[in-house]
């Protein structure tokens, strides 16, 4: 996954249930050292009644945002959409040097 492009990233995900499992997985995949270059991560943990399976919104360094219901995704289509998005940024630093 390409994270260098990510500026802030917001993970909401019930534990309780299987629908929260891509966002937590997703949550594991950003770097370690992730913090230290600038982006910001907030995890929430929603409670046992909350209906809502997982939410990742994340914002690129071009102020795109991107906000995915993961109850209805798998964590390679969470993937593929977030570095969708990189790989356009990549293209532009690339073609202006």
């Amino acid at each position: 996954m390409i994270t260098r492009h990510l500026t802030n990233c917001a993970i909401s995900f019930n534990p309780f249930t299987k629908a929260g499992k891509t966002a937590r997985i997703f949550a594991s995949l950003l770097p370690p050292d992730a913090r230290m270059n600038g982006m910001k991560i907030a995890t929430t943990v929603l409670p046992r009644e909350s209906q809502i399976g997982g939410i990742v919104d994340v914002t690129f360094k071009d102020g795109h945002n991107i906000k995915l219901d993961t109850s209805k995704m798998s964590v390679n289509d969470l993937v593929e959409e977030m570095d969708r998005h990189s790989r356009g940024l990549e293209r532009k630093d690339d073609l202006s040097g």
